[in-house]
């Protein structure tokens, strides 16, 4: 009896604090930065997902600084959360912070954005690639199949920004349009309105704008029409659905935006997460990914968010 109690003092040392203080399922959340419109909706929707399904969740922005992600991560482990769902800065510089949580036999999942190395549970997100081929195939018919291209590209080593690079890239490729110039704004809105307007000093004869983000594209509208440029007469495309971008095309100064459906990617995400560490259920796949869609004036009702 004396030893069995022994067994019971050292568990309860080796178990986190944060365990027996709440009996409720607790899950860290960490998103690259809350100043984008698209994280903050995802984490929303996680946080009304984790309500329904009696988790807790504790969230913290990282502030698009990878070094303060692998921290927030660590703070995690040291608090004994059960699990991690994090949307990575980097798809090379979290996997640290993959590795460090595989150690400390904590399952984490991903969403919208991936890690290129350590053990993941499930990734959810759309299917990047594909959204950039939606992408190409709306300027392309828009253009008839020829013309010149502005591309602005997301956060250098993203994996959205790649993916949705390659995937534009090759389906224009394919036809006879040229892209002129493909250029980093860092999915912000700001830095795609001064990346914009240096390019308009440069490039006169242009067609299309597409831009791997809303917030990007957005910055682009704004710098064309201070420059007096006819928004009528250029093919734009973002990307993410945003409620800003839908009503820049419900007024007609956006041409479309790829909807990549970010609360059923955050909600999918949760809910495999929990399954597993309610009872060991695995997810159905180790990559779950959405079918992006274009938006235009055409169907805004499909669109998540729902313009007024």
């Amino acid at each position: 009896m004396k030893k069995f109690c022994i067994i019971l003092l050292v568990a309860a040392f080796l178990i986190p604090s944060g365990v027996f203080a709440n009996d409720k399922i607790t899950i860290g959340l960490t998103l690259p930065s809350l100043s984008h419109p698209f994280f903050v909706y995802l984490q929303q929707n996680v946080m009304d997902e984790a309500e329904k399904l009696g988790v807790e969740v504790i969230a913290i922005d990282a502030e698009n600084v990878a070094a303060k992600q692998m921290s927030i991560v660590e703070d995690f482990i040291a608090r004994g959360v059960q699990g991690v769902l994090m949307s990575p800065i980097g798809q090379d510089a979290l996997v640290p912070a993959v590795e460090a949580l595989n150690e400390a036999g904590i399952p984490v999942a991903t969403v919208d954005r991936q890690v290129e190395g350590g053990d993941v549970l499930v990734h959810v997100g759309a299917d990047n690639v594909e959204g950039g081929r939606v992408a190409a195939r709306f300027v392309a018919e828009k253009l008839g199949a020829k013309g010149k291209v502005l591309e602005l590209e997301g956060t250098p080593g993203a994996s959205p920004a790649i993916d949705r690079k390659a995937g534009f890239d090759e389906v224009i490729g394919t036809t006879d349009i040229q892209i002129l110039v493909s250029q980093t704004a860092k999915f912000e809105r700001a830095m795609g309105q001064s990346v914009m307007e240096n390019l308009l000093q440069v490039h006169k004869d242009f067609q299309a704008v597409f831009a791997a983000n809303d917030e990007m594209i957005l910055g682009a509208v704004e710098a064309m029409s201070a420059a007096g440029v006819d928004l009528s007469t250029v093919v734009t495309i973002g990307y993410d659905a945003i409620p800003d971008a839908l009503a820049y095309i419900k007024e007609g100064k956006l041409g479309a935006t790829i909807e990549q459906f970010p609360g059923e990617q955050a909600r999918k995400g949760l809910r495999f997460l929990v399954e597993y560490i309610k009872d060991g259920t695995m997810p159905p796949s180790q990559e779950v990914y959405i079918t992006p869609v274009a938006i235009s004036r055409d169907n805004l009702d499909e669109a998540e968010h729902k313009v007024e």
